[in-house]
């Protein structure tokens, strides 16, 4: 009997690709897990101190250091290096040259392995990384996925759900755009509990105030540098929202999560990667969802687009 084994490559062994790994075991997603970086001690040591833990997890996740070789029958690689943030002046674009570097490197050795599976690209800039990796790595944009506004949307769940006292998975929210200082948020989508986020607010106007919105927005967008800035690295937050990606695809789960993926005629943009809600299962993005905005969310959407698309002649070898 012919029994087909889930395995995950992750490049990049620092704090986001060890982090990723652990979520992968401790979720008990995939029979194997392969850890690739230039800094071979360290990632074995880390596979050592994953494969130790699994007495106390789900189950029996085989954890090894390996080349690129093993890209060749992997389901998914997950691709987390990059420069470090601290080199780029706390600005994630500053971060493209040397990144695209990095990931012309990564995916020309992904490539030349033979491998044919999904692409999750978290590394920064993450909208433009992932449209470089669609372009030089030849697979189709439904295999290639950027981690985008996964995590946004999270923090912003967050902070609504702080504001009202409820958990945040009854808040219906989504962050879309560049996964960065042009994000934006659709309000007029937002629902907790079926109920739009306009009511919530005019109902509670005395616990959050009357305009709470741009004060959400503020913090959803610096929640990253608040930890960095405090710890100097963010790693469980994003973590969590690419496993969320990688349980998706290996379950064939067709959620709909808000990932940066390639727009083709959709919302009026086309060619070019940035963060939309989209149906994803085991083939990847299986459908793009168009939100339903006001004129003025729709103007916001494209800056966003416009924004990133000023970068893409720095993306031409």
């Amino acid at each position: 009997m012919n029994i087909q084994k889930s395995k995950v490559v992750i490049v990049g062994a620092g704090n986001v690709g060890v982090s990723t790994a652990f979520c992968l075991i401790n979720q008990g997603l995939c029979d194997e897990i392969v850890l690739i970086d230039v800094n071979q001690e360290k990632a074995f040591g880390e596979v050592l101190d994953l494969s130790q833990s699994m007495e106390y997890m789900n189950r029996n996740t085989s954890v090894k250091l390996g080349t690129y070789d093993d890209c060749y029958d992997a389901n998914i690689v997950i691709i987390t290096a990059s420069v470090p943030v601290h080199n780029a002046g706390n600005d994630r674009l500053r971060m493209l040259e040397p990144t695209k570097t990095i990931m012309k490197n990564i995916i020309t050795q992904i490539m030349s392995s033979g491998f044919d599976g999904h692409i999750i690209v978290v590394s920064n800039p993450v909208d433009l990384m992932t449209y470089y990796a669609y372009k030089i790595s030849g697979l189709p944009a439904k295999q290639v996925i950027g981690s985008g506004t996964t995590l946004d949307t999270a923090r912003l769940k967050y902070f609504i759900a702080q504001k009202i006292n409820v958990d945040p998975r009854s808040v219906h929210a989504l962050v879309i755009g560049e996964h960065g200082d042009s994000e934006m948020i659709p309000w007029s989508t937002v629902r907790i509990g079926g109920k739009d986020i306009y009511s919530v607010v005019r109902d509670n106007e005395m616990r959050i105030g009357k305009n709470p919105y741009e004060d959400m927005r503020k913090d959803t967008i610096q929640a990253g540098w608040e930890i960095f800035n405090r710890k100097g690295n963010t790693c469980y937050g994003i973590a969590s929202s690419t496993v969320g990606i990688v349980k998706t695809i290996l379950h064939n789960e067709n959620r709909i999560l808000p990932v940066s993926t390639l727009l083709q005629g959709e919302y009026g943009q086309d060619h070019l990667y940035i963060s939309v809600p989209a149906i994803i299962d085991k083939s990847g993005v299986r459908e793009i969802v168009e939100l339903n905005m006001t004129g003025e969310e729709i103007r916001e959407f494209q800056k966003s687009c416009n924004h990133l698309k000023s970068f893409y002649d720095c993306l031409e070898d």
